[in-house]
């Protein structure tokens, strides 16, 4: 019987038997309200959540106003965090993209996913990325902006060993701004894609009645920047904190003004995407994974496993499951996600190769702040090849553990350069070398010509241009000398990795004891680095982008 005519039953059988009980009326009502209620809360609990993950491209952990930032406001992020959960010790799976998203779709450390876990390589269909499996219980998937790239993905049917389309999902609509009077970027280097479109879009369109994941990937703030487009706002260079590792002039600062611009332009359409959710019906039943792939893009920070290179914002949103407003401390890393997820959809991980990450639905679930579980004290992070910077395309191989309170990297070939090689062979004349430090003839620097695994910006520009005047030097060597085999740094009171602890015999025992997490975790993954066969594979795999050449690097060699 429906609900109405139940009440309506009721109130007649009332009045025929001449009754006036009012209790009975009342109790009538009573019932009908917790079948009401009862029902509505079954139907509403049993809807598998929907997920919206966020991720932008190039953001350092500190740069959220949630979490102190002067110079950046992202109300959106702030929103998620405070309403959800905010974990401080959140470890991007490499401090560069194409790896670092590699190891979130697959739940697997990069140094496990060969050619797909490697920078403009080919990304291999056995490498299945959860997105696929969610597609296959029910879910309906799709994705805006940059997806998991940048990777090679089948061209025809000659490369039938690999996949035909991005990891993250599927392109829906590709709708843009174009310019003119309704053309909202602040910058005129921000991307073109309208994020919250498409998502409205992919809604609107395509989602129907199912379950839905979608994954926008933001495109800022990577590089490049309008320089001085935050001259447009109300920023002030006075309101940058500027890391210890620059130096702290009005250039550093603007670039840093230029970078907060763009990070704010996508927090906008993140916020856009939330208030949409809100408006039908949705936003309780969707989770909201908001994240970064790797650290800012400016020296000794992306492409560096610093603590600016691979820690990085994170946020979970779920009121209805994850009790809000609570920070955690627990070291987790981007292998733990695409387990979390398949956990939280109910979705076997049948169809994927094995996962390494675990699901950190526990510390989502749980009620308590801070250190929720002292067993899981470590996460990892490692990179291989950034951009095209060496001799015969090398990479810089690193591997890196990170605590709560500390850092661990293994420079596993510290004889060459962490941030590219010095000087580069003319590619028009492949006798000839381009000046050392990428320096013309008039001391400009040409970001194209040395260090070429740092974007090009004005801070790299300054700190080169600068090198020989004694108060920059120590910025130049921190960015762009030879690094030891070891580094380990006290984070707590080090945040900026300046003070390297790792001769040190007072944290001997706590290095010591990290090393030998690390070397487990590598052996226990297989990582070709560590138990080969054949250690040096990373190096050989093709590269499908822009190529460099470099002179044969001299053993031994220092900048100077």
């Amino acid at each position: 019987m429906k609900k109405k005519n139940y009440l309506a039953a009721l109130l007649k059988g009332c009045q025929s038997n001449g009754l006036n009980n009012q209790l009975m009326i009342i109790g009538g009502f009573f019932i009908l309200l917790l079948s009401s209620c009862g029902g509505e809360n079954q139907e509403t609990n049993s809807k598998p959540p929907n997920i919206l993950f966020v991720i932008s491209d190039d953001q350092s952990f500190y740069h959220t106003s949630f979490e102190g930032s002067k110079f950046v406001n992202t109300p959106a992020f702030d929103r998620i965090a405070k309403e959800g959960v905010y974990f401080t010790n959140a470890m991007a799976g490499s401090p560069g993209c194409a790896p670092s998203r590699s190891s979130i779709i697959t739940g697997r450390h990069h140094w496990q996913n060969e050619s797909s876990g490697q920078h403009a390589a080919p990304w291999l269909k056995k490498h299945v990325p959860f997105v696929d499996i969610l597609e296959e219980n029910g879910y309906k998937t799709g994705r805006t902006g940059k997806g998991v790239s940048p990777f090679r993905y089948a061209r025809d049917e000659n490369d039938s060993l690999w996949r035909k389309t991005d990891a993250a999902g599927i392109e829906h609509s590709k709708i843009r701004y174009e310019e003119g009077p309704e053309d909202l970027r602040p910058a005129d280097k921000i991307s073109n894609i309208n994020y919250y479109e498409n998502f409205k879009f992919f809604m609107e369109n395509e989602r129907a009645d199912k379950p839905f994941f979608f994954w926008f990937g933001a495109t800022e703030p990577h590089r490049a920047y309008e320089k001085d487009s935050w001259k447009r706002t109300d920023k002030k260079l006075s309101d940058v904190e500027v890391p210890a590792f620059f130096p702290d002039n009005e250039i550093v600062r603007g670039d840093m003004l230029d970078y907060a611009v763009e990070i704010e332009w996508y927090d906008s359409h993140l916020d856009s995407m939330i208030n949409y959710l809100e408006e039908i019906g949705e936003l309780e039943n969707t989770i909201i994974i908001v994240t970064a792939d790797n650290g800012m893009p400016f020296p000794r920070a992306k492409a560096n496993s610093y603590d600016y290179g691979i820690h990085v914002p994170f946020a979970v949103r779920y009121p209805k499951q994850f009790p809000g407003g609570r920070k955690v401390d627990d070291p987790i890393g981007f292998i733990d996600l695409a387990p979390t997820i398949l956990d939280l959809t109910n979705t076997s991980q049948d169809g994927m190769l094995p996962i390494t990450g675990k699901s950190i639905r526990p510390l989502l679930e749980s009620e308590k702040q801070g250190t929720i579980n002292p067993s899981k004290k470590y996460a990892f992070s490692g990179r291989e090849r950034h951009s095209s910077s060496r001799y015969l395309n090398w990479g810089y191989p690193q591997r890196s553990i990170r605590s709560e309170d500390y850092l661990l990297v293994w420079n596993m070939k510290p004889d060459r350069w962490p941030a590219g090689a010095p000087q580069r062979i003319n590619p028009e004349n492949e006798n000839e070398l381009l000046p050392m430090f990428g320096i013309d003839a008039d001391g400009v620097s040409h970001s194209e010509w040395a260090f070429t695994d740092v974007d090009e910006s004005p801070t790299k520009s300054y700190i080169i241009e600068n090198y020989k005047d004694p108060a920059i030097k120590p910025f130049f060597d921190a960015a762009f000398a030879k690094n030891k085999e070891v580094q380990f740094y006290d984070i707590k009171n080090d945040p900026y990795c300046l003070n390297n602890l790792a001769d040190d015999p007072e944290f001997a025992s706590v290095k010591d004891e990290m090393q030998e997490a690390l070397l487990s975790e590598l052996k226990s993954t297989n990582d070709p680095r560590v138990v080969g066969p054949d250690k040096e594979v990373f190096d050989s795999y093709i590269r499908y982008s822009p190529m460099r050449a470099f002179p044969e690097p001299i053993p031994g060699s220092q900048l100077k």
